[in-house]
């Protein structure tokens, strides 16, 4: 256990925590503290700083591990996947749209279990950690319902999570080409 591995863990242990948060309401919907969604906002971030942090410390420091290269893309689907579900639990996301994300990062998850059972670590490609960025920022958005940007008539959270679906689409069917490629070159 190595301190990237922590880290992501703790990423892990701030999923339920965030949504306590976000969903603990009064009944009638009235929030149990004021400024109740932007605490719930900065845990989120916090949470999935620290994917890029891990990831940082495990390149510089060569902690890079084969529990990390799993438990960490697995610790950015389960927060996005929280938070998502949240979302359309508060009526801010449409459950079509979570629903094509969650499909993907599914048959992500499993293409890369598969993957392993061969011996094979599938890892984040580039458009992979784009499109958890673009997730990233359009929940942020939609948690705080576009606040401070609100104030100036700018709305970015709803189109940002449209920016999500198709980078998350996208970014689907390029794993989806890879390891058609990987697992072609593996039986042969």
């Amino acid at each position: 256990m190595n301190l990237p591995n922590i880290l992501t863990l703790i990423r892990i242990t701030m999923i339920p925590v965030f949504m306590v948060v976000l969903l603990l309401k009064f009944p009638g919907g009235k929030t149990y503290f004021p400024y109740q969604d932007v605490v719930a906002a900065l845990i989120f971030i916090v949470a999935a700083a620290t994917d890029g942090l891990d990831g940082y410390i495990a390149r510089k420091r060569r902690q890079v591990t084969n529990l990390g290269k799993f438990l960490d893309p697995l610790a950015d689907k389960l927060l996005v996947s929280a938070a998502l579900i949240c979302l359309v639990e508060l009526e801010i996301a449409p459950a079509w749209v979570v629903w094509i994300i969650l499909a993907r990062e599914f048959a992500v998850t499993g293409l890369r279990a598969i993957a392993a059972a061969d011996g094979v670590v599938i890892s984040a490609s580039k458009l992979g950690k784009i499109k958890t960025v673009s997730q990233v920022i359009a929940i942020s958005a939609l948690i705080l319902r576009d606040w401070p940007l609100s104030y100036f008539n700018i709305y970015i959270g709803q189109p940002m999570l449209y920016v999500a679906l198709v980078l998350t689409v996208i970014s689907g069917v390029d794993y989806i080409v890879k390891a058609r490629k990987l697992f072609g070159s593996i039986n042969k």
